[in-house]
């Protein structure tokens, strides 16, 4: 099947209708009989012993029909992994942060919630709090959790060769440190769950990465058997690896439904969304790079401080993802890489699309630096350190597919880099980032994708997936490959999706699996399907299976092509026949599932890897520190864009993510407050900021990926900021230290630079 007719076209998502007429239903606009509507008390305090609760005052106002604390839990904390589960969904020892969910109130209406919330009564002891990860780890700081000294969340440790022995023979030996504010998702959707118990059954609807995982984490929090916790398809307006974990509101709502036998319903303000939900990690990265005098990285030394906030949340992963990304990018013989992930007094940090923003613009420029000191081309050193096919990572990853030197030259090519770098005037500049990204991390057995597909009597067809679309075109993905391999037109597949109660175990949208997992198990039960009609319509028309083809709705005999019979006669008679048309298909990536995190980072991480470019130009304005940024050029290796288009607005949209956002996003705080909760104070960047962007598609076509296929787009969010940060370096003549690139940050580095001369 290599000439496609479906896959490899630019055609339009198949949810696109229904969001574009608003349609689309989201947690926000269900509608229960009774629903009841909830609210959460939370804490005033960064840090404070819970000494008692009392909710019995907000029971007494009529309207009120429950309320709930942390008494009301069943003593299960919630983890990522077993050893960091340290997370009370309501707590009962003390809170943690200001903003933490310390009890709630499911009510008739809002203003009865809000007024029932008042009544609550909780006497704290307000404890000493920490907020910055330096000082979090210093022997007198305040011990946020008991059993975790020194406020040490997670230690990642990676030493590879001799790091020592190397910077001695290193003609060139840089150290720098970097730092970067911690960020919103800022979704345009806020957090909005619903939940239903009803006959010990418990239905949920909420925005989420992955239904499967969100199920069972459910199941052991409020110990209900998982065959009895349903977590259904609902539309999501928006994740970038905040939806990925079980929230505290969903916790929650279960517990107001149960309690009232009502459908609850719990919507966060926008405010509520930035404070308690989860946020970006601040980091603090520092970096030491030996190298050649031919250019050649010897030796590199990292330590990174991650600022964690009040839970471990996704604590080892987030701790080593930023590593990882650039280890999968460039050789390095020789390396040790401490990640500290610390707790603080501020709110849960999590996964993120554009995690590790200090530590990878770091490095990047620091390879500039270094370069500029050596004489060479900036985009040269890259091509000279980065990875190609069939070498091994520093942890001992194979690379699969593509290489970083094809993304780095075509970007290079398509910006005008040879003609550019160095040559423009003065403060406008030129960068280049670039990165790896994973595909299909361990996970265990939810690392794997199942499928099933069936055929109607019409010739229609229904695929049953648990694939995940938080907004990339994941559902569309899998209804296009099905259309390719069944020969059926896309209007004429249903797609039944992230619903666990229907679909098989999936991964969801999480470690880029969705088209390498979930959409290699649609594309095997779609072909075990395929099998099932043309070994039936063999028989039907005397022809051998090998010169029959699906095309149009029809079998058709290649050797004769006006030999054929519609598809819906086939799938009719084999209803006729008591063997209905029906393919499953399943598939993992392949692995090392001995790996692990902390204990062991060594051995095949992923299923194959992502490469890609990206660079930016900027202008700025030295009065002011205003950087412009007139054209953006990047270009990622996807394998094989099964939906071109979709690939490019992934790509566009991180350019926005990530590029734009480095010199306009980050938290601001006031020792454990945040200063900017909303979308008018968080400087999430318009469309009058965005740059002219050109986009270049890679296809390396991995051996593995679903005709190709690969993740679609991770790569430039992971390196767009990057390129922003050596632009702005370059335009300057002068290194960054600290994102966001805001103007009195800009003006800084102007002033540093006048000060070195």
């Amino acid at each position: 099947m290599e000439n496609h007719k479906v896959i490899g076209q630019r055609v339009v998502r198949s949810d696109y209708l229904a969001k574009v007429t608003g349609q689309a239903c989201y947690s926000a606009d269900l509608k229960l009989p009774g629903m009841l509507v909830a609210k959460v008390l939370r804490s005033p305090y960064a840090h404070a012993r819970i000494l008692a609760i009392d909710v019995s005052p907000a029971l007494k106002i009529p309207g009120v029909k429950a309320a709930v604390s942390g008494q009301d839990g069943y003593g299960v904390k919630w983890g990522v992994f077993r050893y960091t589960q340290d997370h009370d969904m309501l707590p009962t020892d003390k809170v943690r942060y200001v903003g933490e969910d310390v009890a709630a109130v499911a009510a008739i209406d809002e203003e009865t919630a809000l007024e029932a919330l008042h009544a609550i009564k909780v006497e704290y002891e307000p404890l000493p709090a920490v907020f910055d990860p330096v000082a979090a780890m210093a022997p007198d700081a305040p011990q946020i959790h008991d059993a975790y000294p020194g406020n040490i969340n997670v230690h990642v440790h990676i030493d590879v060769g001799d790091v020592e022995s190397a910077f001695r023979e290193s003609f060139i030996v840089r150290e720098d440190t970097f730092r970067a504010a911690g960020e919103a998702y800022a979704m345009m959707e806020p957090y909005a769950v619903v939940a239903h118990y009803n006959s010990g059954y418990l239905d949920f609807w909420m925005p989420n990465a992955g239904p499967h995982v969100r199920a069972k984490a459910l199941s052991n929090l409020l110990q209900i058997p998982l065959n009895r916790v349903r977590v259904r398809h609902i539309f999501s307006g928006g994740a970038f690896g905040g939806r990925s974990e079980v929230a505290p509101g969903d916790f929650i709502t279960a517990l107001l439904s149960m309690k009232s036998g009502k459908p609850v319903k719990l919507v966060l303000s926008r405010e509520e969304n930035a404070i308690s939900s989860r946020q970006v990690h601040d980091i603090v990265a520092t970096i030491k790079t030996g190298v050649k005098q031919d250019g050649t990285i010897l030796a590199k030394e990292f330590k990174a401080i991650y600022n964690g906030g009040a839970y471990s949340s996704t604590g080892p992963i987030a701790a080593s993802i930023p590593y990882y990304v650039y280890e999968e990018a460039y050789r390095f013989p020789n390396v040790k890489y401490d990640g500290y992930r610390v707790y603080t007094n501020k709110g849960i940090r999590g996964m993120y699309g554009c995690h590790g923003r200090a530590f990878l613009a770091g490095n990047e420029v620091q390879l500039d630096m270094i370069a500029k000191d050596l004489g060479i081309d900036p985009m040269d050193i890259r091509i000279k350190n980065g990875l190609t096919l069939g070498e091994k990572t520093a942890t001992k990853s194979w690379i699969t597919s593509g290489n970083l030197a094809e993304p780095t030259q075509k970007a290079a090519e398509k910006a005008g880099w040879s003609s550019k770098r160095g040559k423009l005037p003065k403060n406008k500049g030129i960068g280049m980032g670039c990165v790896a990204i994973m595909t299909g991390f361990p996970m265990g057995f939810r690392s794997s994708s199942s499928c099933y597909v069936k055929l109607n009597d019409d010739g229609h067809a229904t695929v049953v997936t648990g694939i995940v679309d938080n907004g990339q075109g994941n559902d569309s993905m899998a209804v296009q490959i099905a259309s390719e391999i069944l020969g059926l037109p896309m209007e004429d597949i249903n797609l039944v999706s992230a619903d666990t109660e229907v679909t098989n175990l999936d991964p969801g949208a999480y470690s880029q699996a969705a088209t390498f997992a979930g959409g290699n198990a649609v594309k095997k039960a779609c072909e075990h399907a395929r099998n099932q009609i043309l070994a039936l319509a063999s028989e039907k028309l005397n022809e051998a299976v090998e010169d029959l083809d699906l095309q149009n709705k029809m079998v058709i005999c290649r050797k004769n092509p006006e030999k054929k019979m519609p598809i819906s006669w086939i799938t009719r008679e084999a209803f006729f026949r008591a063997k209905p048309i029906a393919g499953i298909g399943s598939y993992i990536p392949k692995i090392d599932f001995d790996r692990e995190w902390i204990s062991k980072p060594f051995g095949q991480m992923a299923g194959t890897y992502s490469f890609g470019t990206s660079v930016a130009e900027v202008e700025i304005d030295e009065e002011t520190g205003k950087i412009t940024m007139p054209h953006f050029v990047t270009a990622h290796d996807c394998g094989k864009a099964i939906n071109p288009m979709a690939v490019e607005g992934q790509m566009e949209g991180s350019v926005q993510q990530a590029g734009v956002a480095a010199i306009t996003e980050g938290n601001l705080w006031d020792e454990g407050f945040l200063l900017n909760p909303d979308l008018l104070e968080y400087k999430v960047p318009l469309a009058c900021d965005m740059p002219d962007i050109e986009t270049i598609i890679v296809e390396s076509n991995d051996p593995e990926g679903p005709f190709g296929a690969k993740e679609g787009g991770l790569t430039v969010r992971m390196n767009a900021y990057s390129a922003v940060a050596c632009a702005v370096s370059n335009a300057l003549g002068v290194q960054f230290s600290e994102l966001p690139l805001t103007p009195d940050r800009i003006l800084e580095m102007i002033e540093k630079k006048g000060g070195d001369k």
